[in-house]
């Protein structure tokens, strides 16, 4: 049944052939049947005629809805003219004033109106009923007239729905793409962003590497213990700093140029202490726990949280009010480094988190969701139950030793 709809769906000239059938049948009985008994002006065949040219005129008028309403009004001049009185198959000018006001041209929805107002006038002209009076007449005009009048509107109303939703579908997709480009301009931004982040940690771990390396030399005889633990202090350092590298072979940028006091360590887990005294002076009441057992990070990770804290604090003085507190948790687990920062603050759209970032560079969430993927972690952000929001992150570690 289903296929059958879908079908009838895809090939409506089918419905209107079957209803052109339906049509022709009904109208040519009942041009019989009133010429058997003579009550009716012009001949059977007169009215066969005016039947299959009606039902043509089903059958087609989505597929050619001005030729199909041409053919209609030369047909009805000619029942005018040849005095074939109207018969079922009339109904089918209905049809067809309603589909052009659908979807025919423009011309073509005004000559159907013009041409509907007139055919209940001429028709009453043509064949008079009876004995009625002037009033009856009239009466009988703007019966007949209404049908026509209530095809073309809702046929009118049926173009403007559908231009409504063609509109409304090319805004919403105009929308996504402007959507796709922005997104993709953020984190473009924000990748390089965080290559020279990254590329600064990367820098700190070989300097340090470097210093370790020296001092080694330096104590190599006097104390061999000490350049042992150098040289462990040395591997442990490469290892992280390889690791960097591997994550930013996707995102570097090509030719970009050192800057002035940009090799310099970034950020780490220790400072956030800082960062949430900053934010207490500023006037936002923040509660900061550490549970689990501290253990040193990869320094991907370490800056990776460090911005995810800073960026949700931020977030939440822009948007969460006046009387807004938050609230950040920092867990250690066996084989990763979990986040929780909430505020009870009265929150904002989800969007404007994805517009807005820390320092006015960044891009809020998306922001956010790049820094969490560069280190393989996983980020949930969203409002509270009962206001505010909540951002989550987890972080996989992996021992600095």
């Amino acid at each position: 049944m289903q296929r059958l709809y879908d079908f009838l769906r895809r090939h409506p000239t089918w419905v209107d052939s079957f209803w052109a059938v339906v049509l022709f049948g009904i109208s040519g009985v009942s041009a019989w049947r009133l010429n058997q008994g003579g009550s009716v002006h012009g001949s059977t065949a007169a009215m066969m005629a005016v039947s299959v040219v009606m039902g043509v005129v089903v059958a087609l008028r989505r597929r050619f809805p001005e030729p199909m309403l041409l053919l209609a009004a030369v047909t009805g001049l000619a029942q005018l003219v040849l005095d074939v009185e109207t018969t079922v198959a009339n109904f089918a000018m209905l049809a067809i004033v309603c589909t052009v006001a659908a979807i025919g041209a423009r011309w073509a929805s005004r000559f159907a109106l013009y041409g509907g107002l007139c055919a209940a006038p001429l028709a009453q002209i043509r064949w008079p009923v009876g004995e009625a009076g002037f009033a009856g007449h009239v009466a009988i005009v703007l019966f007949q007239t209404v049908p026509f009048v209530l095809a073309w509107v809702l046929g009118d109303s049926m173009r403007t729905r559908r231009a409504y939703f063609a509109q409304l579908e090319e805004r919403a997709a105009r929308l996504e793409k402007e959507r796709e480009a922005q997104a993709k301009v953020a984190v473009a931004a924000e990748r390089a962003r965080i290559a020279r982040e990254l590329h600064d940690v990367v820098a700190h771990n070989v300097s340090v590497m470097v210093v370790q390396a020296d001092g080694a030399a330096y104590v190599l005889d006097a104390a061999p213990d000490q350049a042992k633990k150098a040289l462990e202090t040395i591997s442990s350092t490469g290892r992280q700093a390889l690791a960097e590298m591997r994550r930013l072979l996707g995102v570097l940028r090509t030719g970009e140029h050192k800057e002035v006091g940009e090799y310099v360590p970034q950020p780490d887990v220790e400072q956030i202490d800082e960062l949430i005294e900053q934010c207490r002076t500023s006037g936002l009441p923040v509660d900061f726990k550490v549970e689990g057992t501290p253990r040193p990070l990869p320094s991907g990770v370490e800056l990776t949280a460090y911005r995810i804290v800073q960026e949700a604090l931020t977030n939440t003085r822009k948007h969460g009010g006046p009387n807004a507190g938050a609230s950040v948790r920092l867990v250690y687990f066996d084989d990763g480094l979990g986040l929780l920062v909430e505020d009870d603050g009265k929150g904002a759209p989800h969007e404007m988190y994805e517009e807005g970032g820390a320092d006015g560079q960044g891009h809020g969430l998306i922001g956010m969701r790049e820094r969490v993927g560069m280190v393989g972690g996983t980020l949930d952000a969203g409002p509270r139950p009962g206001g505010g929001f909540r951002i989550s992150a987890l972080l996989p570690l992996k021992p600095a030793h």
